[in-house]
């Protein structure tokens, strides 16, 4: 099963604690007796709370020291990677927060129009992608700060999750139709923003340039440092083209003492930053902080493409290098110059694994690459000149997309992200104009499944996870209503299992019956809570859940187990305790069922005080005429007449 909780036996449970097989350092317990040895008598295993595992050893009686311990208990709790990245906190409310969009997009689907299906509903997917998107937390540069660092090359950011990178892969490939034609820039954008996922395995690009910041404090000349060009060589491939150009203007020749004696070094470093800064770019437009030159059209950027290659192959060869007198500076750039004009040897000494190898290629030999078929080879071959012996769960989505390949697909985001990630994820995966096979996998009845498709099963899994928590049960009702097999009838389970003896999780049951048309289920937790509160001693309230469900039967046994206590001496100490419950009665007959004597008896008691205070005489035939109508109702127990006269 994809997923379990944890502590799902308590009530006040907080965690929602997806299933995986990564190992942990288990937590070691030592039981402490006077007498102890080493030779073991037992061994118990057993799950403890949740999803923790439990071995216990126990030392026989015989060998037993009075230091020692008489055992231990390990505890193995079984875990996923990214509960690491995000805590228990930030995924209910990510679970909370996607039931509303979800919710609404089966509410679109139910009810746009077929003709219009194919041509409007990937905009509802992109809009509800966004606001999955949203709750995942933002990639973005924070805000920028009123004094910045000049020696700032990199700006501090929310630190990303490998389940927010998957969540805008999949919509980069599969639901925005937008970002079609210009998915090797969208990639590009990608990994500058989760590039940083990959550093935990392996070196990136985005470690040795969080690394050289950290030394550029104690650097005076950054150019006479190597690291310096090697650093700016490797964004530059990439195409993190702002952080290049910010390097490039920390290079010595920029100070004012120097621009006079090294003019020609200074004029090489700017030709190169401008030449890097008008970049062509084929996409619709670009952040504000990021730099290059954007065209919507192909024909429009080749025809800027050549242009911009041609004044690289210009300046390269231009007599201004053998002026330059700073032997590094004259280096650096040269190499800088090789990237941008396709060097591919180049391109590989200055990335570190194969994506930013795949980004490279796009960016400086193969800018014109189209359709997924040519990105794959594409990506077969980094993959072969760069392969990673760490291999990170997002490498195999990526993977799996480049190959077309939904298995893959579903097997990476079940295995890797949970059961939340593959529940919401296949909106996406269908809402593309090539999701045929999609629909087919996802959505064709599967017999070896009980009758229900793959997209419902994992939808009742994720509910399942969600219904074992007494902080997240009552929003899985909105995943089992969109299961049309099997949903409704698990949803009544759930109710049936609620702890009903809590008046708020009653209430939100018979909300949610509301919602769903259960009103037999409704009625039957009412007349459960009842009993429950009439065992505890709470008659008030038993009578008023009973009365809610209109149970006759159980009313008529009250009625009859109160003239035990009412019946037989009609005193005022006797009744006081039943007034409160009267009035709980109400006006309606039907809802008193067999308590309905008492609101009788309650009016002759009444009249007949007035009687006895000599208020009226009006008061007198008012109690007879209650009295009367008292012992003609049928719900009054025969026995009680006889106190009553």
């Amino acid at each position: 099963m994809p997923g379990v909780t944890s502590d799902s036996g308590e009530f006040n449970s907080l965690s929602i604690v997806p299933h995986s097989l990564d190992t942990q350092s288990p937590r070691v317990y030592p039981l402490r007796i006077h007498r102890g040895a080493p030779p073991l008598a037992r061994l118990s295993i057993s799950w403890a709370r949740g999803n923790t595992l439990r071995v216990t050893l126990l030392q026989s009686e015989d060998a037993v020291s009075e230091q020692g311990s008489g055992g231990e208990v390990v505890e193995v709790k079984l875990t996923e990677a990214n509960v690491r990245e995000i805590s228990d906190a930030q995924w209910r409310r990510i679970a909370y927060g996607s039931v509303a969009p979800f919710a609404l997009l089966q509410s679109r689907k139910n009810s746009i129009d077929t003709l219009h299906y194919d041509k409007d509903w990937w905009e509802h997917v992109m809009e509800y992608s966004k606001e999955i998107n949203s709750l995942l937390g933002n990639s973005k540069s924070s805000a920028t700060p009123t004094i910045e660092d000049p020696k700032s090359v990199l700006k501090k950011i929310e630190e990303p999750t490998s389940l927010k990178a998957a969540w805008e892969l999949i919509e980069m490939f599969y639901a925005d139709k937008q970002s079609q034609t210009w998915i090797p820039e969208r990639l590009l954008d990608w990994l500058a923003d989760f590039d940083c996922l990959f550093s935990v395995n392996q070196p990136t690009v985005h470690a040795k340039l969080v690394a050289f910041q950290n030394e550029l404090l104690t650097i005076q000349a950054v150019e006479n440092d190597p690291e310096y060009w090697e650093v700016m060589s490797s964004a530059l491939a990439v195409g993190w083209l702002d952080v290049v150009v910010k390097l490039l203007r920390l290079h010595g020749s920029y100070q004012f003492d120097q621009l006079g004696s090294r003019e020609i070094e200074n004029g090489l470093v700017e030709a190169v930053a401008l030449l890097i800064s008008q970049m062509p770019r084929l996409r619709p437009d670009l952040p504000p902080e990021k730099l290059g030159e954007c065209y919507n059209t192909k024909p429009e950027f080749m025809k800027a493409w050549e242009k911009w290659r041609g004044q690289i192959t210009k300046l390269d060869c231009s007599t201004f290098w053998l002026q330059c007198d700073h032997e590094k500076t004259r280096v650096g750039l040269k190499n800088m110059l090789q990237i941008m004009l396709g060097n591919a040897s180049m391109l590989y000494n200055a990335t570190y694994h194969w994506i930013e190898l795949y980004i490279s290629h796009f960016l400086y030999i193969r800018p014109f690459t189209v359709g997924l078929e040519s990105m794959n080879s594409l990506a077969q071959k980094c993959m072969h000149l760069k392969p990673i012996s760490n291999r990170h769960k997002l490498m195999g989505l990526i993977t799996g997309i480049l190959e077309e390949s939904t298995e893959v697909v579903l097997a990476e985001c079940s295995r890797s992200f949970g059961p939340w990630m593959i529940t919401h994820a296949v909106e996406l995966l269908t809402a593309g104009t090539g999701s045929t096979q999609a629909e087919i996998l996802l959505r064709e009845e599967q017999s070896k499944l009980g009758g229900i498709c793959i997209e419902e099963l994992h939808r009742l899994i994720y509910a399942q996870i969600l219904s074992s928590h007494a902080l997240t049960w009552n929003i899985a009702p909105i995943y089992l209503t969109s299961c049309m097999k099997q949903g409704l009838g698990l949803l009544e389970n759930l109710l049936y299992k609620q702890p009903l003896q809590h008046h708020q999780v009653l209430l939100k049951s018979i909300e949610i019956c509301r919602l769903n048309g259960l009103d037999y289920v409704s009625h039957d937790m009412m007349k459960i809570a009842g009993v429950h509160y009439w065992k505890h001693g709470k008659k008030g309230s038993a009578v008023f859940w009973l009365q809610q469900a209109r149970d006759e039967v159980r009313l008529n046994r009250i009625a009859k187990h109160l003239f035990d206590f009412v019946g037989k001496s009609g005193s005022d100490e006797s009744f006081k305790q039943w007034e409160g419950m009267i009035e709980l009665l109400g006006t309606e007959a039907k809802t008193a069922g067999g308590l309905e004597f008492l609101k009788k008896y309650r009016d002759f008691r009444r009249s007949l005080q007035q009687v006895q205070e000599g208020i009226t005489t009006d008061a007198a035939w008012k109690a007879a005429e209650a009295l009367i109508s008292l012992m003609r109702n049928p719900s009054t127990p025969q026995q009680f007449w006889l106190p009553l006269l």
